[in-house]
């Protein structure tokens, strides 16, 4: 009987040795300007990259390097110049020579098809692309240009040209396997790579492109592997703010698309915290702040979700202290190791002036030191058209209070609890420099993202 477990247990342990050993896949080849050299594979995971695994090329330059299914989509490869070569993995093995990974035309893609039709069409679509941009320019100019206006077949030879260049690039997408991840792959890298020049160029393609980027499904295990996860991001909202529509239209088109985004977004948490956050930073970056403010609310108001606590925190703000919102008032507590400015009164309600400034900043914030300080020269300005300004600093240091406050002419407050005050409780603060401009009654008039921007509202309304 023991023989018998012993037997069982030795061929069981065989039996996952050769699966894994089977389900493991390599990235292999020979780079002969990279002998003895480190090189590395990188995947991708939604918005961050992670080590896959290294090794040390021989005397000729060989290496291989093995993955795992989890790991299927794009990965790198990285040497010691530090330009990656992106490589498709998939349940194929993949062999690469040439000279180094910065000798792209040394580069040859020996075993596994779907790599093969990768580096064909990276070599092919590019030249397809800058040869329709050279007849997007003559057809603009013999449509335009009464000295080419009249010359038909010029024209005529300029659309069916474009339109061969055109099928010629869907052929090759289309014969590739269904069910390749290089199918998907390249039709979405395509979409997410034509933003700019669909901008500038082929402004008639605008509408059916942000129609495919609202199709993009944020859930797909493809796009999250893909390394296009935050370039479709990013590029989807580039385009609908440079889609040469009105702000308040470009607003009404970025609610479809954080909708469209969200409709599946919504059954997966992890994702849907991870596109909310960069979405969310990617407009406030931006001062897109009444689409930010849409995606805050529409977010919180989905209740089959959890957020994660710093998001919700930061999404939070926008529903308790959006514009038009009362503000809580301040106290401004003078007591043992508190810092108050003698112009303060003993709350914010009680400054007389008909607008007021409320800045949250600390002086271990390096934004703060460069933004904050640019309220001085403008200060008496702004105090003469009736705004004050009340800092409210999260120092922990009396001495880095100090430090920071010191040539500031305007008055400031710290209580030195940092994150844990009651005013960065009360306004939800979650970052700094975080300003509020009120009114007399502390409605929140504006939520400005820069000195630069109060100072323009204070020109444009305070006149």
């Amino acid at each position: 009987m023991p023989h018998l477990l012993l037997k069982s247990s030795l061929f069981l342990f065989l039996q996952l040795l050769v699966c894994s050993t089977v389900s493991a896949q390599s990235v292999s080849g020979r780079l002969s300007q990279l002998a003895n050299q480190e090189i590395r594979l990188e995947g991708f995971a939604g918005l961050q990259s992670y080590p896959i695994a290294k090794t040390m090329t021989d005397s000729l330059g060989r290496f291989r390097l093995s993955f795992k299914p989890s790991d299927y989509g794009v990965g790198y490869l990285m040497g010691p110049e530090q330009k990656p070569l992106f490589v498709i993995l998939s349940e194929e093995e993949v062999e690469i020579v040439g000279e180094s990974l910065v000798s792209l035309e040394s580069l040859r893609t020996v075993k596994g098809n779907q790599n093969m039709a990768f580096e064909q069409y990276a070599l092919a679509h590019p030249k397809r692309e800058q040869a329709l941009s050279a007849w997007d320019y003559l057809a603009r100019l013999y449509a335009s240009d009464a000295l080419f206006r009249q010359q038909a077949r010029p024209n005529e030879a300029i659309q069916q040209e474009k339109q061969r260049l055109k099928q010629e690039d869907d052929a090759f997408l289309q014969a590739l396997p269904a069910k390749s991840y290089v199918r998907w792959f390249l039709p979405t890298r395509k979409l997410v790579s034509s933003v700019s020049t669909i901008a500038q160029y082929r402004t008639e393609e605008i509408p059916a492109t942000i129609a495919a980027f609202r199709a993009m499904d944020y859930t797909d295990s493809r796009l999250y592997k893909s390394g296009l996860f935050k370039d479709a991001i990013d590029n989807h909202f580039w385009l609908l703010e440079n889609c040469g529509k009105s702000l308040d239209s470009v607003f009404l088109e970025m609610k479809a698309s954080i909708d469209a985004m969200l409709t599946k977004l919504v059954t997966d948490e992890k994702k849907l915290n991870e596109v909310t956050d960069h979405l969310f930073t990617l407009m406030e970056r931006h001062s897109l702040f009444q689409a930010s403010e849409y995606l805050a609310l529409k977010v919180l108001n989905e209740t089959s979700c959890t957020l994660n606590t710093d998001l919700a925190k930061q999404l939070e703000t926008y529903r308790a202290m959006k514009k038009g919102n009362t503000a809580p008032d301040i106290r401004f507590e003078r007591k043992k190791g508190v810092v108050v400015s003698s112009q303060l009164p003993a709350k914010l309600s009680e400054i007389k002036q008909s607008h007021v400034l409320v800045a949250f900043a600390a002086g271990w914030c390096s934004h703060c030191q460069t933004e904050i300080p640019q309220i001085t020269p403008l200060y008496d300005k702004w105090k003469s058209k009736g705004l004050e300004v009340v800092l409210i600093t999260l120092d922990d240091l009396p001495k880095e209070h100090e430090a920071f406050t010191r040539n500031l002419p305007f008055p400031h407050y710290c209580d030195f609890r940092k994150w844990d005050s009651q005013p960065v409780k009360d306004y939800y603060v979650f970052g700094t420099p975080t300003f509020f401009l009120l009114d007399q009654d502390r409605k929140i008039v504006l939520r400005p993202n820069s000195v630069k921007q109060v100072d323009a509202w204070v020109d444009w309304v305070l006149k």
